[in-house]
């Protein structure tokens, strides 16, 4: 449905800075998005990922850096192409449906200045593309709120843009048709080899959605990869403690690749090279806890959170840290409890400290 230039990224974000007064919003920013690929800046409220998609659709000018879509630039500090010339497609948080028009007609509406057959063409393509050809005359209060949000879908896409960017697409949607509908959406692009970029707060999205996502902080990012180096290979401790579930303990590098920590001695591949006797933080997730009544390693049981099939205990260990384990449900322990654990970390992720 959309040709883009394989030669090229599709997009290349080339140290960008944006700022609101004095207030500078985004720093020094880069990323390259190949064709075909979806892409997600991943961040708190207020991080500057939004930014970031309205100085790609021109929106926003730029304080510094360059903006090329498909090889051809279109931001700099001195110019800014019209956000009309650029050949993107916007998803907007709200949708942004025209209440009074039809579905036909609301996806038609980025199509003016086409003749009538290429229109009717484009229109139907769209719907049939998201499902919804059989509810092209029903108006957007007469359908529901994930239908709605695959007009829109629907709309950004008729134009044949060379991008699409999509903000925050998922959040009006209750939790179990926001997962079901992220899928969806990742396959459609997927199928069609269109390149995305999309900003979201909630990493099951993210995770889902993207081949590539850059966790934001304060304006940069901090790492650009993918779901499962950011989440088995993070390069700081910030990220580590903000993608996934997970703590971070004190420990001391041993010999013979060992970490000496509130769990015992750990022994596993170290994701970097350490001397021995070097102060260390360990990152330890849920899944690297294993619940066994006859070890010898006991944690006393702070708080549990029933999740069905498991529940996520919050321990202390004797040392006074604090870990998570992600027990099988039908080990039903309650606040209070010692339970015996055995740590399972093969991977020892270690990142010195400052």
């Amino acid at each position: 449905m959309i040709m883009n230039d394989k030669t090229q990224p599709s997009l290349e974000l080339k140290k960008i800075s944006q700022a609101y007064g004095k207030q500078r919003v985004v720093k020094d920013l880069s990323l390259t998005l190949n064709p075909g690929e979806i892409g997600c800046l991943l961040g708190a409220s207020g991080c500057g990922k939004t930014t970031v998609l309205r100085t790609i659709a021109g929106f926003e000018p730029l304080l510094a850096g360059e903006i090329f879509i498909s090889g051809e630039k279109v931001s700099s500090a001195e110019f800014s192409l019209p956000p009309a010339k650029r050949k993107i497609g916007m998803v907007f948080q709200d949708y942004a449906l025209f209440p009074h028009l039809s579905l036909f007609d609301n996806v038609a509406f980025g199509l003016r200045g086409h003749n009538k057959v290429e229109t009717l063409r484009r229109v139907n393509d769209a719907l049939d593309l998201v499902g919804l050809q059989s509810e092209r005359e029903k108006f957007p209060h007469e359908i529901s709120g994930g239908q709605q949000q695959r007009v829109a879908l629907a709309r950004a896409l008729s134009p044949q843009p060379e991008l699409l960017l999509m903000d925050e697409p998922f959040s009006n949607l209750d939790v179990a048709l926001r997962e079901r509908l992220s899928l969806e959406v990742r396959d459609i692009l997927k199928h069609y080899g269109i390149t995305a970029l999309f900003v979201t707060h909630n990493q099951h999205e993210a995770f889902a959605v993207a081949d590539r996502i850059g966790v934001m902080h304060t304006g940069e990012i901090l790492q650009w990869d993918t779901a499962h180096r950011l989440y088995h290979q993070p390069v700081s401790a910030k990220i580590a403690e903000f993608v996934g579930e997970g703590v971070l303990l004190s420990g001391v590098v041993r010999e013979n690749s060992q970490v000496e920590c509130g769990l015992g001695r750990l022994t596993g591949i170290f994701n970097q090279a350490l001397a021995v006797n070097t102060a260390v933080q360990i990152l330890v997730r849920p899944e690297d806890v294993v619940h066994d009544d006859d070890s010898s390693v006991k944690a006393k049981v702070l708080r549990r959170n029933f999740r069905g099939a498991n529940i996520l205990y919050q321990l202390r260990l004797e040392s006074g840290e604090h870990v998570q384990a992600l027990v099988p449900s039908h080990c039903d322990h309650q606040p209070g409890e010692l339970i015996g654990i055995q740590p399972d970390v093969r991977h020892l992720i270690l990142f010195p400290f400052p």
